[in-house]
């Protein structure tokens, strides 16, 4: 029995579990993020097309588009129809898109096309303007940001972490 005490004493320490445990967290972050958006153009051309479709007509001549080059778009000629059998149904569509004329060139400067080429399909984006737009961080923990323009954002961040005991 005295042998089991002693043992059990000596191996007490190892198979208890200690009774504090210690953790330390501490974490600071200040950001400010400043952001000015920049023009947009996109743009695409309309491609030329032409269709005839009918029943009951006679076709004298076909209408249909002359092809067109680098620096023209095509061109449409016109055809000649009629009724086939009078006093019996007809039907008859024709249809027309004139597409875009190709732009060879466009200049730009300082980054800007003053006067983009719109074609038949096209979104624009002024870009910002920073104006006042300006972000500090400050050692007394408060950051501020100044409104600038249209088209910018400013965002700040501040974070304070003290964990000491979990």
């Amino acid at each position: 029995m005295r042998r089991l005490i002693a043992t059990a004493l000596v191996l007490s320490p190892f198979l208890i579990a200690p009774a504090m445990a210690f953790e330390a967290v501490h974490t600071i972050t200040d950001s400010v993020s400043l952001t000015v958006d920049s023009g947009l153009v996109q743009t695409e051309r309309i491609g030329t097309s032409y269709g005839v479709s009918g029943t009951n007509i006679e076709v004298t001549t076909l209408g249909g588009l002359n092809g067109g080059s680098a620096t023209a778009a095509a061109t449409h000629t016109a055809g000649d129809y009629d009724i086939k059998t009078d006093g019996q149904a007809f039907t008859f569509n024709e249809s027309l898109t004139i597409g875009d004329t190709p732009v060879t060139s466009q200049t730009a400067a300082s980054g800007t096309i003053a006067a983009p080429t719109l074609f038949g399909t096209a979104v624009t984006q002024h870009g910002g303007a920073a104006g006042n737009l300006a972000g500090t961080l400050s050692p007394t923990g408060i950051s501020t940001v100044t409104a600038g323009g249209a088209g910018t954002t400013g965002v700040a961040q501040r974070t304070v972490t003290l964990t000491v005991f979990d």
